[in-house]
């Protein structure tokens, strides 16, 4: 009777033949796990600004309109501070809407750095890899061409 052939033997062999190192995946996945940290503290900080901004507008837009709300002795002054929540509020719209665009400008440069940076770091890494990778096949392909 004829009996099978063991492959475990022969892939084992096929395997130790050409080594797999994992600590290229490994820097790999610490590099995109910093940035991704120091891009949600880009993100984190730009939202905690952008929320300061918007409760410091409600809250003057809240009391501008308290004063609109008090009983006028003359029909004009109603008028007149109507039309001065207007002026006002035009006034501090523009000067957030500047803040927000700050804010964002802001993120963007920061992204743009983090991203430039883990970029080189991303390119030095598979370049490394690379060359230890050929290496340890050059050294396994001569090692099985001695055997």
């Amino acid at each position: 009777m004829a009996k099978t052939q063991d492959f475990t033997v022969v892939l084992k062999d096929i395997m130790g033949a050409f080594p797999v190192d994992t600590s290229a995946m490994e820097d790999a996945f610490k590099t995109t796990a910093s940035l991704n940290e120091k891009l949600s503290g880009v993100a984190l900080e730009a939202a905690e600004k952008s929320a300061e901004i918007s409760n410091k507008w409600a809250k003057d837009t809240i009391a501008k309109l308290a004063d609109i709300s008090k009983a006028k002795a003359e029909p004009a002054d109603y008028a007149k501070a109507l039309t001065d929540y207007a002026s006002a509020s035009a006034e501090v719209a523009a000067e957030n809407l500047a803040a927000y665009a700050e804010i964002a400008k802001k993120v963007q440069m920061d992204t743009v750095e983090l991203l430039m940076a883990a970029g080189k770091d991303i390119t030095e890494d598979a370049t490394a890899a690379v060359k230890k990778a050929t290496n340890d096949v050059t050294a396994a392909a001569k090692k099985a061409a001695a055997k």
